[in-house]
């Protein structure tokens, strides 16, 4: 998943960017409207989390220019404004919801994901399974055949995105995008690098292996 953070202040800019791309998300940030405006238009998103006071083009007014454009990305403010007036300004100019600073990022977090399942018109997925390989997406747990498997931050989403993608191929391509920010070369070899460690946690002590390489086409989770 893909999120725009629109933020002037450095230090929060890089907690948030940190703190998301850490719980699996991609994310792009800008330190002004004006460049927030332009990134919202021409990328696509799954949310936004944006300032209300921001030089070139305030927050209220890049929300307002998103939904005069038919952008229709769930907006989380995230303002220093606190009073009940600046909230509903806030809501009433298109954004989805309101928090304010100082903030805890869990919550952050949750509020995110309630946002981009609103979005999506989905209900709320818990758990995802295949074979005996499950995967508890509110705890980031993982284990087969009952044993516990640590898995780092990318290499959990890359599961994540194989489990939802499960005999279907994938390529590199659209695991660079899922997985990893656009501004990776598509001729790196970071992702057979990480296919190659979610292999050795997963499928190297157990069968039958499930992660399988499609010579020159991608991946595919699928039992054989």
């Amino acid at each position: 998943m893909r999120v725009l953070i629109v933020e002037d202040d450095p230090k929060i800019a890089s907690f948030l960017s940190k703190g998301l791309k850490e719980s699996g998300f991609n994310a792009d940030t800008a330190t002004n409207g004006t460049d927030g405006l332009h990134l919202a238009l021409t990328e696509s998103y799954d949310a936004a989390v944006l300032d209300l006071m921001l030089p070139g083009l305030d927050g209220l007014a890049l929300i307002e220019r998103m939904r005069s454009s038919r952008i229709t990305t769930p907006v989380l403010i995230l303002s220093a404004k606190r009073s009940v007036d600046d909230r509903v300004r806030g809501l009433q100019a298109g954004g989805d919801d309101y928090m304010v600073k100082p903030f805890a990022f869990s919550e952050l977090l949750a509020r995110l994901h309630s946002l981009i399942r609103r979005s999506s018109g989905s209900s709320e997925i818990s758990q995802l399974t295949y074979a005996d390989l499950k995967v508890d997406l509110l705890k980031r747990e993982v284990s087969r055949h009952g044993t516990k498997i640590h898995l780092q931050a990318k290499e959990f989403s890359l599961l994540d995105y194989l489990l939802r993608n499960a005999e279907h191929i994938v390529t590199k391509t659209t695991i660079l995008e899922q997985v990893y920010d656009y501004n990776f070369d598509p001729q790196t070899n970071v992702v057979d690098v990480l296919v190659c460690r979610l292999r050795n946690k997963i499928d190297k002590d157990f069968s039958p292996k499930l992660i399988h390489t499609v010579r020159g086409m991608g991946y595919v989770l699928r039992r054989e």
